[in-house]
């Protein structure tokens, strides 16, 4: 007897499928489909009802911790007790086959990231899960946005499959919600990898492997009303999928209608009062605590008694030395503490609030009936974790995964960086004006401020002075030779050039630099190593690969996070400034769906205008 036969004994209700009183109890997820890890839990309901009134042996007690009751804010004494993965009670005096003793650490439920992209860490999926679940990251909401504008559908079934390949024992350490990206590409003023239309996005989403819709990031789409973006958001209603949404600036009537399209979230909000408003008119508003974008501290303030169950945390961006160093969520907990939040309210938008967003029926407390997800602290401060357990099994210790898979390497992420003929002449900026329009990027954001800047033509090339560099975005899919140049001012960068394969969200190459030669080497270098991270200047000439469709390296966490931590220094002894990443802002230059002023490989891109503009301005 499994899912089908019960099935049609339920009743929706709410949106969810309610379970069916059995000797076996089922939990179905969002309208009866089976979305991800959170689709179905099958309990022996006697056995759980005979371990929480102690006849029955349970299989694991954790004894003499404190435990932070999300639904009062308490810190509660008392025992855990599980059965089946299963929280079956709390209190004192239950028989079990294994006892562990939390030595007066405090349990707090499975930390839940609520966005996040794991192609941003440079890391294999394997090697992500290492790294964050001792952390005590138990699940995350992860969109492959940047694999499938690379390798479309089958980047993301390479997600799925790395994922599903983990194992502690029977259990697998961390449960993966897959979104289907909803923008690829994410406008059409790009060159990307792969499309998903509308009819595609409803197949995918008919599918087990999605349990829902990627952040929604055609916001003028939504609000204009065009019919494939709205068919794409009706898919997910259609199959009872949470959509993610990405709205910057999105406020008014534009606000309005972009909630009746059925979007739930969002974590680009680029101001106190828009972050209130989006709270206000029902959004969950997602913290978001990355390399390259932070709000914590604009959020902080604004948490109340009233609206913190609204708050999620999220990273959406993070690099591999940043979670080495500092953590994944709970890196956020610490921040948010930090900011004068109670840790009560930071831990549950890391848990509870992610929970009910995304109807993970049994997850996000420490309650009887709720999936045995928890992480031990030393205290509600520092955050620092101890232990870790998935469905009951420890799966992390001290700072240790207890788990492994073999590296997963399908030949779809494999030699997907295609470049036509580059050199210095490719670099060339003749312009006519004496004043052009230059990228000025605001630090530690994602946003670019439009300057007018003067400038002086020689020989055809602009002379770049007063801190103007050249950007250039090399098409590298095709191998059409489409490049799109611009000028970014006070990056800093100068004697040489820096690019990447990482540029948001269509994930061509994008190149920085001052010298036309030094351009075109890097963009060599990056050709030549499948995609990665490379540095031409001084007498330098250095390369990262990412080998994995140029987005991702194949090597261990170490050596990823050494060897980014390498040539970022040496990006930063060219001078690049304090308040940007090298090479991670680098990345977000090419992103047409953030304000104000950006470039794709077919020119420079107006954000607030939804249209190209010149780069030289007239008198």
């Amino acid at each position: 007897m499994y899912l089908d036969t019960f099935l049609n004994k339920s009743h929706a209700e709410n949106g969810l499928v309610q379970p069916v009183f059995a000797e076996k109890l089922i939990l179905y997820s969002v309208s009866g489909l089976r979305c991800g890890p959170f689709s179905v839990i099958i309990w022996d309901m006697k056995q759980l009802i005979d371990c929480a009134m102690k006849r029955a042996e349970c299989d694991l007690v954790i004894r003499g911790g404190r435990i932070l009751n999300v639904f009062t804010g308490e810190l509660e004494e008392g025992d855990v007790a599980v059965k089946d993965g299963v929280i079956v009670g709390i209190g004192s005096g239950y028989p079990a086959k294994t006892e562990y003793d939390a030595g007066g650490k405090i349990l707090i439920p499975g930390l839940i990231d609520a966005h996040m992209h794991v192609e941003s860490t440079m890391l294999t999926p394997e090697e992500f899960a290492r790294l964050a679940v001792p952390h005590g990251t138990c699940a995350i909401v992860a969109d492959p946005h940047e694999l499938v504008n690379v390798c479309g559908v089958e980047g993301a079934e390479y997600v799925h499959e790395a994922f599903s390949r983990l194992r502690a024992g029977d259990v697998s350490p961390l449960d993966v919600c897959l979104q289907l990206p909803s923008c690829v590409p994410a406008t059409p003023f790009e060159t990307s990898g792969a499309v998903l239309d509308a009819r595609a996005t409803q197949e995918e989403l008919a599918k087990d492997t999605f349990f829902g819709l990627g952040e929604m990031m055609n916001y003028p789409g939504v609000i204009a009303g065009d019919a494939q973006t709205v068919a794409k958001l009706e898919a997910a209603q259609k199959f009872g999928k949470v959509a993610d949404g990405h709205a910057p600036g999105v406020v008014g009537d534009a606000l309005n209608a972009y909630l009746c399209a059925g979007i739930a979230t969002d974590h680009e909000s680029l101001s106190a009062s828009e972050i209130g408003e989006k709270i206000a008119r029902g959004m969950y508003v997602q913290i978001r605590c990355g390399s390259s974008a932070n709000n914590a501290a604009v959020c902080a303030p604004l948490v109340t008694a009233e609206n913190f169950r609204r708050f999620l945390l999220c990273m959406d961006d993070k690099h591999a030395p940043d979670l080495m160093e500092h953590g994944h969520i709970d890196d956020a907990l610490r921040q948010l503490v930090a900011f004068g939040v109670s840790p009560h309210r930071a831990v549950c938008m890391a848990t509870k609030n992610v929970a009910e967003c995304y109807a993970m029926r049994g997850r996000g407390a420490i309650a009887p009936s709720y999936v045995a997800d928890l992480a031990a602290v030393d205290d509600l401060t520092d955050f620092h974790v101890s232990a870790v357990w998935k469905r009951g099994t420890l799966v992390a210790e001290n700072g240790e995964a207890k788990f492994a898979a073999a590296p997963y390497l399908p030949a779809a992420v494999r030699n997907t960086v295609h470049v036509g003929e580059v050199t210095a002449e490719s670099f060339r900026i003749a312009l006519d004006c004496p004043r052009a329009r230059a990228m000025y990027v605001r630090p530690n954001e994602l946003v670019t401020e439009q300057v007018i800047v003067p400038v002086e033509s020689r020989g055809g090339d602009v002379v770049l002075t007063d801190g103007l560099c050249k950007l250039a975005v090399v098409e590298r899919h095709f191998a059409s030779g489409n490049i799109g140049l611009a000028l970014v001012k006070d990056y800093g960068l100068h004697g040489g050039a820096i690019g990447i394969s990482v540029a948001h969200d269509s994930h061509n190459l994008v190149v920085l630099g001052d010298d036309n030669a030094a351009m075109a080497s890097v963009v060599r270098l990056l050709k030549e190593a499948g995609g990665g991270m490379a540095l031409v200047g001084k007498g330098i000439e250095e390369v990262f690969p990412l080998d994995v469709a140029g987005l991702m390296s194949s090597a261990s966490a170490g050596q990823v996070a050494g060897k980014t931590a390498h040539i970022s220094a040496l990006a930063r002894r060219m001078g690049v400034k304090e308040g940007y990443d090298p090479f991670m802002t680098l990345a977000f230059l090419a992103l047409p769906v953030i304000p104000h002023l950006k470039l794709t490989d077919k020119g420079l891109f107006d954000v607030d205008a939804f249209s190209y503009t010149s780069l030289g301005v007239e008198e």
